[in-house]
């Protein structure tokens, strides 16, 4: 039981990490627009740069790449408080329905896990050379992130012991 709830809690501070992020996206639009923006113009990347030719200088581009995390941020959070929703009823169950009830939060960890690495780490940090920028460089919070989701999308995938966990009547 001790494990189970663990693995829920975990995806539970996952859920509301990603919810908090697209919260504060959503209400506060423009302060990571600007990060977006800087990224994708790639001027603050080093001088000479021979990759500028991937630079996206259109607004209209811009906020959709913008808008796009937004949704898969928020697509997590909302993935993966349905998996705390169907572990919790979940939780005392047999191994097997515990397991399907996982389903939901390893696709929001899934999800988190590829938003960040893929997002920001390798078309943000190295397809726009973000690593090379000293003002709107993403990459450290990025690991950050997007290494959470994996070890806790590890955590949750791994099965539980033999043992039955019968609904108490």
């Amino acid at each position: 039981m001790a494990e189970r709830l663990a693995k829920l809690l975990a995806v539970a501070s996952m859920a509301l990490l990603a919810s908090l992020v697209s919260f504060g996206n959503l209400t506060d639009y423009g302060s990571n627009l600007q990060f977006v923006e800087h990224v994708l113009r790639m001027d603050t990347t080093f001088p000479g740069n021979a990759n500028m030719y991937r630079a996206i200088t259109s607004p209209m581009l811009q906020h959709f790449g913008y808008d796009l995390i937004i949704f898969l941020e928020t697509v997590t959070a909302l993935l993966c408080w349905i998996g705390v929703v169907t572990m919790w009823r979940a939780l005392r169950g047999e191994n097997a329905v515990f397991a399907r009830a996982k389903r939901w939060a390893i696709a929001g960890l899934t999800l988190g896990y590829l938003t960040w690495q893929v997002c920001f780490m390798s078309i943000g940090g190295e397809w726009f050379g973000m690593w090379q920028s000293q003002q709107w460089n993403g990459t450290e919070s990025a690991f950050r992130f997007f290494m959470t989701f994996l070890v806790i999308l590890l955590f949750v995938t791994r099965a539980e012991s033999q043992t039955s966990m019968r609904a108490k009547t």
